[in-house]
């Protein structure tokens, strides 16, 4: 799902029949809602709209998911949906999918009321979910995961596998794209695991397909192949709701887009009648200025230095300094090597030759601990399975790495945790229900401010950080940001590795590209552009300067 709106599950909201209401224009405190009519600016003309989800309430507990919410989805419109983590996408995406019962309003398929008990009764009614991380079948063929529950069949009930595989070819062949029906799903791609989903929802007849963060996990060829499969899908007649925290994705792909904010709907128009800033400015209720902070660097005294660091089959002779109250990033693009030499610096991966240096002391290889003893801390790019523990409370997840300053005679004393965290919680604006509540139940963005709050608990003089803004909201980024440049500012060291050349240029004082494992060039954020940076990433310029 959406890293944004995670919640205890709790599938069993009590329905309350509301009379039918068509969507309209609403006003709810700052809220403005603009109804569904731009689908004639969309080009949708008079038609009736396949999907309608009208005045859609979900609460869990005290938290109010989603307030009042109405959304309608068009044959042959792709729909972008957007808001901040937290803002209820995954909760209007779960109610769709049959996991949640709102507690007031009404779904619509074709003009038809809808109540969905469970996901099976979704997806038979013509809705398919395709998520960010699809679950197959791992030992079965992709034919089989395409048919599951379905199989054609022969005499005695035998399936006709010759006919599935046919068929699994045949869709493929609609798709424009090349895959074996005969391969196991075991060590597809991500992206060729939504594309298995994609067809099982075409083989299936959905009319509508929510696309929840498809593209996070994908290369830009990869990304480039998706987009024009749903524009494919919808030529024929689709109705797509596109998720996605990239905005320029969203106005590459999407005729309309809605802006969920705090669980309410600010606002549904066409693309054309929008521009980034006013979308950015809708999710986050302000306006946000720059999405950079301004910031002129002010260097030190080296803190890392790297010399020819050395690994077989991941990088060669990697040098580079970063020095106190810089921002130094390193770019390329994916399977350069950027992920492998920072794990390697922070000891977790041992290398073969190099050394590294903190504050003028060599550190061992494949020893974490000697680094975190020398004043590094390491935000990894999957916060999920490297970065927190999810079932483990708030506290104690920011507490972990430094149970040294919590511990007395061994021991943890009740509410230590919770008095070492809370500074770091109210320093990053985290939004939480109980500090004792599991991490699970946040938001992506504010997990990742959990990962940067353990670390930061500990004041390092290093901060290594893989990705910091990946899967989180564009409001979320730009506190991530006036965070990295706040502690640059403060003489802290930060080491960047993200995949978005806008916050490369925006953040790095220099900036380290790499290509197949080697340095293809160095740059200052004077001497750069993103045609610069993209001919270094991609191997056709071979410039190092300093």
């Amino acid at each position: 799902m959406t890293d944004g709106d995670t919640h205890p599950d709790d599938p069993t909201g009590s329905y309350q029949g509301a009379a039918p209401q068509r969507e309209g224009g609403q006003s709810v405190g700052d809220v403005q809602t603009v109804a569904a009519d731009g689908a004639s600016a969309s080009g949708l003309g008079s038609q009736e709209p396949v999907l309608v989800l009208e005045h859609a309430s979900k609460s869990f507990g005290a938290l109010r998911a989603l307030q009042d919410v109405s959304l309608s989805l068009y044959a042959g419109e792709v729909q972008g949906l957007v808001g901040e983590n937290g803002a209820g996408k995954s909760t209007l995406v779960k109610i769709l999918a049959g996991a949640y019962r709102f507690e007031s309003g009404h779904l619509f398929l074709d003009g038809e009321e809808k109540v969905f008990e469970t996901t099976a009764q979704s997806r038979a009614a013509g809705i398919a979910i395709i998520f960010q991380e699809p679950l197959l079948f791992p030992d079965l063929s992709v034919a089989e995961n395409i048919f599951m529950c379905r199989q054609p069949l022969r005499s005695g009930r035998r399936v006709d596998v010759r006919r599935m595989r046919r068929e699994a070819l045949a869709l493929f062949e609609s798709l424009g794209v090349t895959l074996s029906p005969d391969r196991l799903a075991e060590g597809l791609s991500i992206a060729d695991q939504q594309l298995v989903e994609i067809v099982k929802a075409v083989a299936a007849d959905a009319r509508v397909m929510v696309m929840d963060e498809p593209t996070a996990a994908l290369t830009a060829t990869e990304v480039e192949r998706l987009f024009k499969i749903v524009n494919m899908l919808r030529d024929k007649g689709t109705a797509v709701l596109f998720i996605s925290h990239r905005m320029d994705e969203v106005f590459a792909l999407c005729q309309r887009i809605t802006v969920l904010r705090d669980g309410r709907l600010i606002v549904t128009k066409p693309m054309a009648e929008m521009d980034e800033a006013s979308v950015i400015q809708a999710m986050v209720g302000r306006d946000l200025g720059t999405l950079f902070p301004e910031r002129t660097a002010s260097t030190g005294d080296v803190v890392l230095k790297v010399e020819h660091l050395t690994s077989l089959g991941a990088f060669t002779d990697i040098s580079f300094e970063v020095r106190s109250g810089e921002i130094v990033a390193l770019a390329g693009l994916a399977g350069a090597g950027r992920s492998e030499v920072v794990r390697s610096i922070f000891g977790i991966d041992r290398r073969d030759a190099g050394r590294v240096e903190v504050n003028g002391r060599e550190l061992p290889s494949g020893v974490p601990s000697a680094a975190m003893e020398a004043g590094i801390g390491f935000v990894p790019e999957d916060r999920r399975q490297q970065g927190v523990l999810m079932n483990l409370s708030i506290e104690r997840n920011i507490a972990l790495p430094s149970l040294s300053q919590v511990a007395a005679h061994h021991l943890v004393p009740r509410g230590s945790e919770k008095r070492f965290a809370a500074d770091w919680v109210s320093r990053l604006r985290l939004k939480y229900g109980r500090m004792n509540h599991p991490v699970a139940t946040l938001s992506g963005g504010n997990q990742q401010k959990v990962v940067l709050a353990k670390w930061l608990a500990r004041h390092p003089s290093l901060l290594i950080v893989d990705e910091p803004t990946h899967g989180i909201d564009i409001g979320t980024k730009a506190e991530v940001h006036r965070l990295l440049a706040e502690l640059a500012a403060q003489g802290v060291a930060i080491l960047m590795i993200s995949s978005e050349m806008p916050e490369v240029l925006g953040m790095a004082d220099r900036i380290v590209v790499l290509f197949e494992g080697r340095i293809s060039g160095v740059f200052s954020r004077e001497e750069v552009d993103q045609e610069v940076l993209m001919r270094a990433a991609s191997g056709l310029a071979n410039r190092a300067a300093s």
